[in-house]
């Protein structure tokens, strides 16, 4: 009795890190978008020759979003750049600025090509236009409804000319991949390692002591 009472104590305590993963949220902790910008997308769309791409990294559990931006070609120079969201349909629409006002901070002003590439923290109201922060009821909730709105594919970034001040090239926000917490696949291995040990000598126990 003893000595099945122990075995079956190790099992359970060698199943935990597999039962921590199983009972911790699903989602991973680290979020790709992309896009391509272009005048064909604005709303409504212009005949700007001006390209562009868009590189969007939300890690949920530092709480930041990192953004990337190329673009070349502008009919004017750039006045701003912003995250909208979220529009009422995915990939069509427009809505208002929920990031940073009057721009990202840093994004390369007076240019008709360049380059940005900015970490934000998104427990901070500066990542946030104070609008988006009042519609959405406090800053947790805005970043909420920010990497919703990214989700389901209704954000979009805006490149801002002196040529089109509504906006010059623009792309809506598609997730590309949800990449797994290192520490949580490291649990979820040795979690089955140990499950396999401890099946194994318990195989070997049977055949001791039967």
């Amino acid at each position: 009795m003893t000595y099945r009472f122990l075995r079956l104590a190790a099992c359970t305590t060698m199943m935990l890190p597999v039962l921590l993963v199983i009972s911790s949220p699903a989602r991973s902790a680290v979020f790709v978008y992309t896009t391509t910008l272009s005048g064909a997308a604005e709303s409504p769309p212009n005949s700007s020759a001006g390209t562009g791409t868009g590189y969007v990294v939300y890690d949920d559990l530092a709480h930041t979003l990192q953004v990337q931006i190329s673009f070349n070609g502008l009919t004017g120079q750039t006045t701003a750049a912003h995250i909208h969201s979220a529009t009422a349909i995915a990939g069509a629409g427009t809505a208002g600025v929920a990031t940073a006002t009057p721009s990202f901070p840093g994004f390369p002003l007076g240019v008709t090509s360049g380059s940005y590439n900015q970490l934000f923290d998104l427990t901070l109201a500066s990542s946030y236009s104070q609008a988006f922060v009042t519609a959405s009821g406090s800053i947790a909730s805005a970043e909420t409804s920010l990497i919703s709105g990214m989700d389901a594919g209704k954000a979009y970034l805006n490149v801002h000319t002196t040529a089109s001040p509504g906006g010059e090239i623009r792309g809506f926000l598609a997730l590309q991949s949800a990449v797994p917490e290192p520490m949580t696949w490291g649990m979820f291995v040795s979690g089955f390692g140990l499950i396999g040990a401890a099946m194994r000598r318990r195989h070997q126990g049977s055949i001791r002591f039967a």
